[in-house]
């Protein structure tokens, strides 16, 4: 292969912008029914009664919560059953001869689909993204697509898994001679400062009756938009009804690495090319970058050694349920990344592609993770039930999706998993997933998220080393001593708790590649233990409204790169005579570290002694209460909290953060809260696009008489959103509140709620106002573009 000039055709595509495939947006106009019918593949059946919608679509989380939900506490208590959607459409007369295909990126699930009463196929995984050629079932005039999803079998889920089709959906319009659907693997097998080796295979395919003779032509665009280099693969005949690789490389000089600081992006402009006729184009994105996981030393980020700070994260929006608006994830990421996260493990299954793309483009390291079980149930009606059937497609379908993402470095191929007890079963199970993966991309390292390994003898029996990267769940010890027991393994905390000592065995643990904490995000579902009316698990570093709770800030003063400084009071845990958490404690359970608050408004406001943490990076800390000094602390050396034990009295706590130099460097404010007075409207956006993906977030917080936060403030707030907006949903993050999240009425919880709108035109003012008995209103407004 060498580097040439692009032929006419394909250069004329690359100055154009010109297309011969073409993937439509296939979200709109749908029709949807809630239960079964007999009659939802037949075209001719009558769907007047059925109710529009746009996609994706998660039903389920319209509720109601119910404590007879077949879904338990872990679906988080909301409905279940069977549904259906039909949508008609009519192909445009130049697509007579295409080939033509629909690609579901998620359905919740056991999906079946119809085209004209044809059934095209099942998928029981309601995380995989799959795809049915339409080509043979066509016809001029109307077609008829139906998909039928369905989750009546339950409990299947641990968490809230959401119904319907809940991710996007693609029709692919394409000639007869193209590359097939994630069929292009971009890889850079050479790396150094002075050039990269940029090496691109893709799979091409011809379904018509003659052999063809096809090549790749191919354009390198750079982060700043410009063609860095062209390249050229060899020719190779397509036979009728047969597919072929083709692949091509080139070296590019000087190339801009991918990074958490600077996360570049690359293009390739990918042509199929048959004489001089272009057939197909597909744009991918992609990374150079050298990710490399060692025994001795861990995680290498272009020849930097890095701690993976990561998270385990579940794929719900909270108020959005499944159907996750892009926003929703972008903004919940960066304030992860303001906490100094840098690392994102996606449990326990796949997330759509738009979340990994944005993972790519905001400079996250991923452990792309593809189950929560094998052929041991972890509930009665899980995906244990199909797995043996599935699981080779499944793992096979994920790794050719995501392989091109740069900001995935690792694969887990499950996440304690119950059948490693079964030794010899268990083994040939994980040869057999770990082999799909090598197969698909042999650039990156496959791991598991061990369950117990000592109970099972993983360490013992030979399972653990068939990992790439020894991977467990907790336990850092016992992974400490399996490293070394054997040097040689490479490891990494797959799922750790939020206490200290985990933190301070991996950072003070060359071999330990880093770790990802259970939770980032508050997440709805895996509220059996705490049984009803919990709907949601409270265990993140965030809520669900992205609030960053005392965790979260204690986790920041270990993580973060940037100075950082943060005031906490710690409350001990009372229980009454009925065994209830105290009333204050309880408030704390889903905004804070169990007994802290990020406040100085205790219930008692009487003279008593608090117990007031500061968590700070920086070397020197001193905290002040009404402008008095109460003394100057060092940071100490196993990352704990500096403590301070305060007589309270009203007014302000402050406490400020000093370099080596002893140079202020950071500081942070508390103030006591007096009476609500004002429902207060902070809008974190001037602009809002219309779309699914972009919503405006509006926080809503009932102040007193001088603007401070009310922490424990629950009063009810109505929300009315005019002009060229509607409201998307309503939340307050609690963890019990039952209240619909398109209700327009809700408490706050904590003194805040979150506002979601959406803009319903281009141009115009989105006007937000907010109500509350006895209280001033709030307005605010954003601008539709």
């Amino acid at each position: 292969m060498r580097n040439l000039m692009l032929t006419g055709a394909a250069l004329a595509a690359l100055m154009t912008g010109t297309v011969q495939a073409e993937t439509v947006n296939f979200d709109a106009n749908w029709l949807f029914h809630k239960g079964d019918t007999g009659k939802g593949p037949v075209p001719e059946a009558s769907d007047a009664n059925w109710t529009h919608v746009d996609l994706p679509n998660d039903w389920a989380i319209k509720g109601p919560f119910s404590q007879d939900a077949p879904t338990t506490g872990s679906g988080a208590w909301l409905p279940s059953g069977a549904v259906w959607y039909r949508k008609t459409f009519t192909l445009p007369a130049d697509a007579t001869d295409k080939d033509v295909a629909i690609r579901f990126d998620g359905v919740m699930e056991r999906s079946g689909v119809w085209i004209n009463g044809h059934h095209l196929g099942f998928r029981p995984n309601g995380y995989a993204t799959f795809q049915y050629d339409l080509t043979p079932y066509l016809k001029s005039g109307d077609n008829v697509i139906a998909v039928r999803a369905d989750t009546s079998d339950q409990p299947a889920s641990r968490w809230y898994a959401g119904g319907g089709i809940y991710r996007h959906v693609h029709l692919i319009v394409e000639d007869r001679v193209h590359l097939v659907t994630d069929g292009t693997a971009i890889s850079t097998p050479s790396i150094t400062a002075a050039s990269a080796t940029v090496r691109v295979n893709s799979e091409a395919i011809n379904t018509t009756d003659k052999p063809v003779l096809a090549h790749l032509e191919i354009a390198l665009i750079a982060p700043d938009g410009k063609s860095v280099a062209t390249l050229k693969s060899d020719a190779v005949t397509l036979a009728p009804g047969a597919a072929a690789n083709l692949s091509a490389q080139a070296s590019l000089a000087n190339p801009k690495l991918w990074s958490l600081e600077a996360p570049n992006l690359y293009a390739a402009k990918i042509m199929l090319v048959t004489d001089s006729d272009l057939r197909d184009e597909s744009d991918i994105d992609f990374g150079i970058r050298d990710m490399q996981f060692r025994a001795d030393t861990g995680f290498w980020l272009n020849g930097k050694n890095i701690k993976l700070k990561g998270v385990a994260i579940h794929a719900d929006g909270g108020a959005f349920g499944m159907a996750v608006p892009l926003d929703v994830y972008q903004r919940r990421l960066s304030i992860l990344k303001s906490l100094g996260v840098n690392a994102i493990r996606t449990a326990h299954h796949p997330f759509s592609p738009e979340f990994l793309d944005l993972c790519d483009r905001m400079g996250f390291v991923v452990m792309d993770e593809a189950f929560d079980m094998w052929t041991v149930a972890k509930n009665p009606q899980d995906y244990h039930l199909f797995f043996s059937d599935w699981s080779s497609e499944d793992a096979r379908t994920m790794a050719r999706r995501d392989r091109n993402h740069p900001s995935i470095a690792i694969w887990s191929i499950g996440n304690e998993i119950h059948d490693t007890p079964d030794a010899d079963s268990a083994k040939a199970t994980l040869g057999r997933l770990r082999d799909i993966f090598h197969e698909e991309d042999p650039t990156r390292p496959v791991t598991q998220a061990l369950f117990r390994p000592n109970v099972s003898h993983d360490y013992d029996d030979g399972l653990a080393d068939m990992l790439d990267v020894v991977g467990q769940n907790y336990r850092e010890n016992e992974l400490a001593k399996a490293h070394a027991d054997k040097p040689s393994r490479k490891i990494i905390g797959t799922e750790n708790t939020k206490d200290r000592g985990p933190w301070v065995m991996v950072r003070d643990n060359p071999a330990y590649s880093g770790m990802f904490l259970w939770t980032g995000i508050d997440y709805l579902g895996e509220a059996d233990r705490a049984g009803w009316p919990y709907i949601s698990n409270p265990s993140g570093l965030i809520d669900r409204d992205g609030v960053v709770k005392a965790i979260g800030l204690e986790r920041a003063s270990w993580w973060s790169q940037k100075p950082f400084l943060a005031i906490a009071r710690r409350v001990a845990k009372t229980r009454d005579n009925a065994g209830a958490v105290g009333a204050e404690v309880n408030q704390a359970a889903s905004r804070a570290l169990p007994g802290a608050f990020a406040d100085w408004s205790p219930a008692d406001r009487s003279a008593h002694t608090e117990k007031v943490e500061v968590y700070s990076n920086a070397p020197m800390a001193e905290l002040f209460l009404n402008g008095k000094s109460l003394g100057r602390k060092p940071i100490n050396a196993d990352a704990s909290a500096r403590v301070w034990d305060v007589s309270f009295a009203p007014g302000t706590l402050k406490a400020v953060a000093y370099d080596e130099k002893g140079r202020k460097i950071a500081e942070n404010t508390l103030q006591t809260a007096g009476a609500p007075a004002a429902v207060k409207l902070v809008a974190e956006e001037n602009k809002l696009a219309p779309g699914f993906d972009h919503i405006g977030f509006v926080r809503a917080e009932i102040v007193d008489a001088k603007g401070v936060l009310v922490p424990d403030a629950q009063v009810p707030i109505t929300v009315s959103v005019g002009g060229a907006g509607a409201l998307a949903a309503f939340d307050n993050g609690s963890p019990t509140d039952h209240t619909l999240f398109d209700s327009p009425t809700r408490d706050a919880y904590n003194g805040q709620a979150l506002i979601m709108v959406r803009a319903t035109g281009t141009n115009g003012a989105i006007k937000v106002t907010a109500t509350a008995p006895g209280l001033t209103s709030g307005a605010a407004s954003l601008q539709a573009e």
